[in-house]
């Protein structure tokens, strides 16, 4: 059994969660500059055993697909064609960043670092696509 990475795909960065080998616990692993994106799986996947990459699908609210699609869409293809044992599947993000946004102000963390940190809220939105899709695979 291999771990499952999740993907939450940005302009500018990219947050990353995966689980433990047993895939019961989601953690937010990293944020990465998304240029840096491609070198940076290359690396982990020649390290980790990854049974499936799970990426967000990032949606309006009437459920159409957003902008930021037309620049996943490729990425996905390209995953695909280096990695073609592991499957990729996407995931709906509606919301994602705003639960993250709230988590993280939930959590006490103050302004400063929130401001300095603009990558938490890429790492924990993985984490939430994450735990969403453990959850909805077991149901």
């Amino acid at each position: 059994m291999g771990r499952l990475l999740a993907i939450d795909y940005g302009k500018k960065r990219t947050g990353i969660a995966v689980t433990d080998i047993l895939q019961i616990i989601a953690n937010g692993l990293c944020t990465v500059e998304t240029p840096k994106l491609l070198d940076f799986l290359a690396d982990y996947l020649s390290k980790e055993s990854v049974e499936r990459i799970i990426v967000g699908q990032p949606k309006q609210t009437n459920g159409e697909d957003s902008e930021n699609m037309k620049r996943i869409t490729p990425f996905v293809n390209r995953l695909r064609k280096l990695y073609p044992s592991i499957p990729i599947v996407f995931y709906d993000e509606r919301f994602t960043s705003v639960l993250a946004h709230q988590a993280i102000l939930e959590s006490g963390i103050g302004k400063k670092e929130r401001r300095e940190n603009k990558g938490l809220v890429d790492k924990i939105s993985a984490t939430i696509i994450l735990e969403d899709y453990m959850a909805a695979a077991k149901a």
